[in-house]
């Protein structure tokens, strides 16, 4: 049964409701930055008892150009219920911003992580990103371009690890007519991980399945055989007969009892 109790407080300087419900805690729409669309969940286990738990940064998937932070409750709450903290957050979409502002707001998400993780039991030195689709591609891009996190006082290397779930890491997805204006041709060549990785990236988690028709699973094999080519740490897990969304439903209350993509994320936290 839910425990139907909602209340107003304020984290890191800003009113936000948390909730709490199945064992977990929410605290909802934080702002991380000025804009609408700049707002985070958190997702972290209700008790206190525990401290310097794993934190996970997770970015939705949507092309870039659509997607709410709502859409990573099952995740949140999933990953909370294993005692990891999960923030979630909203990020600039097409068409108010282009490559690279999501990027730079996704930046901005992972530095509010790292400063109030404690308020939620979390250890700011553990900090994980994780992504579906194209929040998966942001997470890889944030972990080998040092750019982004660099411009938040963030070192990529301090990253405890990167999981991507079903992402476009070697070429961006063709058959969306936006992806032109998304991916400006004069900034493309700068919007690929795999054209980044230099051997100093943190460890990776690459999940996809095999029968994905939307992102090639290639690029996930593509991502991994360059780590690997660069002495990186990076396991790739194929899911025989998953498709694009299989592998984030997965998380969902009905499926992840019984799911292989949330025992690996959960061991691949554990391990590192």
């Amino acid at each position: 049964m839910a425990l139907a109790l909602a209340l107003a407080a304020c984290v890191g300087g800003v009113v936000a409701t948390r909730a709490f419900e199945h064992g977990t805690e929410r605290a909802d729409g934080i702002a991380y930055g000025k804009e609408p669309r700049e707002r985070l969940d958190v997702y972290a286990p209700e008790s206190r008892d525990r401290t310097n738990l794993p934190v996970v940064v997770y970015f939705y998937g949507g092309g870039w150009q659509s997607g709410h932070r709502s859409d990573s409750r099952d995740v949140g709450e999933a990953l909370a219920a294993h005692g990891i903290v999960t923030v979630a957050p909203d990020y600039r979409i097409y068409p108010e911003a282009v490559f690279p502002g999501f990027l730079d707001d996704a930046a901005a998400a992972v530095r509010w992580a790292r400063d109030h993780a404690h308020e939620f039991g979390g250890d700011p030195r553990r900090i994980f990103l994780m992504g579906h689709s194209s929040g998966a591609h942001m997470a890889a891009l944030l972990a080998t371009d040092p750019r982004y996190l660099a411009a938040q006082g963030i070192a990529n290397t301090s990253l405890a690890g990167m999981i991507g779930l079903a992402g476009p890491y070697a070429a961006i997805p063709t058959s969306d007519p936006h992806m032109d204006e998304i991916f400006p041709a004069a900034l493309r060549a700068g919007a690929l991980p795999i054209a980044f990785v230099s051997g100093k990236e943190p460890p990776m988690l690459l999940a996809a399945g095999t029968a994905d028709t939307d992102v090639d699973p290639r690029n996930s094999d593509r991502f991994a055989e360059a780590l690997r080519a660069h002495h990186d740490a990076v396991v790739l897990k194929k899911y025989a007969g998953y498709g694009h969304d299989t592998v984030v439903k997965s998380f969902s209350a009905k499926r992840r009892k019984d799911s292989p993509v949330l025992a690996d994320v959960t061991a691949f936290i554990d391990a590192h």
